[in-house]
């Protein structure tokens, strides 16, 4: 292992390599200096061209951070990652045309890694049947010139699956908070642990060079093993940036990392406006024991719902990014969690989403059509991705999707048929998957007709304020009832009270008998 500058790093990228690079949303575990010094490199003397961009999760401040740096003609030849909502640069590129884009399931790509560690042929599983990623849909690409097949479809054993290929790394941009004079690295400070490990796993069984970007240097042997994430075997150059960030936003929050629990009183209470009636609608899906996914968006609010509620502690909230227990970040935090009870590496909290662990995800969408299909990953002319939203949406036992009804300006979010498809509901159909939609004025739900209005808020008109503000007429209950008039207040709502007469997640069988037999 050797200790080098950012500048000096950055020179073992050469035109036409591929670069993976660790890291998360708003700054997560992102090496946002080494990020930044190819960026520059580029700029001043041209090189490297025709880069092969490949991140798991979507990174960047939304502005000019993270991937953004990349964002000069000439520099990348394609870009593969969850989304591009962190990196609108990116995507303006993928729009024009000047890069070959893709947006593949954030999952799909941390589970790749652990199998180009491996060796494997690569990653064959049912993640994107469907939906855009599937061949028969477009393959998850998001430019005319990505042509090349990153994802294939096959039958085994009878059963149609997805086969997404693996890729050949030259250069891997990773981060630690400390590492030793051994290249072994630990995360002790960082918002989340990804899959650093397979991808410096994965880089290396390619030939290639891991970088890994951390705040301090340690004495060699000083590290417990324990907390070593990157063991040094698999570390090739270390970059210590003094100034580096938990996230973008925030330079240290020891909720966070995990080094103390805060008070939920620190968890700021939402103002009421829309996007708290849905959360606190979506809320009341909730039962004793349920494990849920609050994805990104509009269903952050929920931890925040129920933090004030005082539920907090009576269902478990988890996101992709590998935190069980806590409340989820929101807004450009989101992936980090205060108070969690355990961090996870973000394949295996896919390995259980995927395995179907979630008894609830809380999902926002941008629009959804009649036939209950939803898209969060291209509209408007920006091209965001699914991020986890495939993996999240396909496997968990219910889906509840959430976004006001019309979008600013008006324009319905109810569209006859949605631009690309995140979600199919003809597949959640076919699987009995109970599927709600959740706005600030209606509820609806997927039956199999198609989409059916359930509930309108308690002063809206019908047809003015439901059926006019949708491009689609949908199936109306012959139940339809009124919201919940609590949603719209500024009290609490007394969730604790609706969930004590609930009942609780059921445990296993065999559990209930040992139960029985010990009365």
């Amino acid at each position: 292992m050797r200790r080098v500058t950012a500048e000096e790093a950055v020179r073992v990228v050469r035109s036409g390599d591929t670069l993976l690079i660790g890291g998360s949303g708003g700054g997560h575990a992102v090496p946002e200096a080494l990020m930044a010094a190819l960026g520059r490199r580029f700029v001043e003397t041209g090189e490297p061209r025709g880069v092969t961009a490949l991140h798991p999760v979507g990174l960047g401040d939304g502005v000019s951070l993270g991937a953004n740096h990349f964002a000069h003609k000439g520099m990348l030849k394609r870009a593969v990652s969850g989304t591009y909502v962190n990196s609108p640069k990116i995507s303006d590129l993928a729009i024009a045309d000047e890069i070959e884009g893709w947006t593949l399931p954030q999952g799909a790509l941390s589970q790749l890694m652990r199998e180009m560690a491996a060796g494997r042929p690569g990653l064959l599983t049912k993640t994107g049947l469907h939906t855009f990623v599937d061949p028969r849909h477009g393959g998850g690409r998001q430019s005319r010139s990505a042509t090349e097949d990153l994802v294939e479809l096959v039958t085994f054993r009878g059963e149609e699956y997805l086969f997404y290929k693996p890729h050949h790394i030259d250069v891997a941009f990773l981060r630690g908070t400390t590492a030793d004079e051994a290249g072994n690295v630990s995360m002790e400070l960082e918002a989340v642990t990804l899959e650093m490990l397979s991808e410096a796993q994965a880089t290396r069984r390619c030939g290639g060079v891991v970088i890994v970007q951390v705040k301090r240097m340690a004495r060699a042997g000083t590290l417990h093993p324990k907390t070593v994430k990157i063991p040094g075997i698999l570390v090739d150059l270390v970059v210590v940036e003094p100034e580096q960030r938990q996230t973008y936003e925030t330079a240290y929050s020891p909720a966070y990392s995990g080094e103390v629990r805060t008070p939920l009183d620190d968890i700021p209470v939402l103002k009421l406006d829309a996007r708290k009636v849905i959360a606190r609608r979506a809320a009341l899906e909730l039962f004793p024991g349920a494990i849920c996914n609050l994805g990104s968006g509009v269903m952050t609010g929920i931890a925040n719902v129920a933090a004030e509620e005082g539920v907090l502690d009576r269902v478990c909230l988890t996101n992709e990014q590998g935190h069980v227990g806590g409340a989820p970040a929101s807004g450009n935090e989101a992936g980090a969690a205060m108070n969690p009870d355990a961090t996870l590496d973000q394949p295996y909290q896919f390995d259980f989403y995927d395995g179907g662990g979630l008894d609830l995800a809380f999902l926002s969408f941008a629009e959804f059509d009649a036939a209950g299909n939803v898209n969060v990953s291209r509209f408007g002319g920006r091209i965001v991705g699914p991020g986890g939203f495939i993996n999240i949406s396909q496997h968990a036992r219910r889906v509840i999707f959430g976004g006001t009804l019309a979008a600013k300006g008006g324009a319905p979010k109810a569209v006859r048929q949605v631009e690309q498809i995140t979600f199919s509901g003809a597949y959640a159909r076919a699987r009995g998957q109970p599927v709600l939609i959740v706005t600030e004025r209606a509820v609806f739900r997927l039956i199999a007709e198609g989409v059916e209005l359930i509930e309108i808020a308690p002063e809206a008109d019908l047809e003015r304020d439901v059926l006019g503000a949708m491009a689609f007429r949908p199936l109306v209950s012959p139940q339809l009832r009124r919201m919940d008039r609590r949603l719209f207040a500024e009290a609490r709502m007394g969730l604790a009270g609706d969930l004590a007469q609930r009942p609780a997640r059921p445990a296993p069988a065999r559990l209930a008998t040992l139960a029985r037999a010990a009365e």
